[in-house]
């Protein structure tokens, strides 16, 4: 089938307009950024959303979710003139407001309103954030190790092993993968891969002219063909099918 001409070449910024506010010093030990998202569609597109481990509370058309890590890719249906505002917590910092162990919404969506009480109609930045602070938690060190886990893992694109990343945190490999099910939701392998992936979107929004086998090769990987494996089950498609997206 033909693609979709809205999804390449950047096209999607006809269609749509995204702003991602920061948090307020108060919060940002538990919040990444805020998202606020709208479309003017006049036929249906097929928006693909490729996850990090972050997850996120959502507003769209007066309902309310907690959505839980995806551990793959996920394809939504954008129609019509809409917006959703969300929430992206930091990763590994959902879990003092869940009470539980974040692996057990992977995968999941939940009303927000199991987790949240008092959630505005209205959202903005503003008005979660009143309901947030109404809620914020006691500090929690685990999460703060598991959010700092993660950030060496974005700040060091040479850590490319699960046995590396545990000798560089000072913990064993059984111990960060309980620590990643418990506060991440995700597995540390992934975590990797995922931000090692990132480092492939990040090029290729900067117009840069990709060699791909010399880019498996410092992206960690034995050969081309394994990097194209994992990219393919990431994001659904290939590298170079996913590069006229820009």
């Amino acid at each position: 089938m033909p693609r979709d001409t809205r999804e390449l070449g950047s096209a999607w910024l006809t269609y749509q307009r995204h702003d991602f506010p920061l948090p307020s010093p108060e919060l940002e030990r538990y919040v990444s950024y805020y998202w606020d998202v709208s479309w003017d569609y006049a036929e249906p597109y097929r928006q693909k959303i490729v996850p990090y481990p972050n997850v996120h509370l959502t507003f769209q058309d007066g309902a309310a979710y907690v959505r839980g890590v995806a551990s793959g890719h996920q394809t939504k249906v954008l129609a019509g003139r809409s917006g959703v505002f969300g929430v992206a917590f930091r990763p590994g910092c959902f879990r003092p407001f869940l009470h539980a162990s974040v692996s057990t919404i992977t995968d999941r969506s939940l009303d927000a309103r199991e987790v949240f009480t008092d959630l505005p109609d209205r959202p903005s930045v503003e008005t979660v954030e009143r309901c947030l602070l109404a809620r914020r938690p006691a500090p929690d060190p685990r999460a703060d190790e598991a959010a700092d886990i993660v950030s060496m893992i974005v700040a060091k694109p040479d850590l490319t092993r699960v046995d590396d990343l545990a000798h560089a945190s000072g913990m064993s490999v059984r111990g960060l993968q309980r620590l990643f099910a418990e506060y991440v939701g995700i597995g540390p392998k992934w975590v990797i891969r995922r931000y090692r992936l990132h480092e492939v979107t990040e090029r290729l929004a900067k117009g840069a002219e990709i060699d791909w086998a010399s880019l498996a090769v410092e992206l960690g990987y034995a050969d081309q063909a394994h990097f194209v494996r994992d990219f393919k089950e990431m994001f659904g498609e290939t590298p170079t099918w996913y590069a006229a997206r820009y």
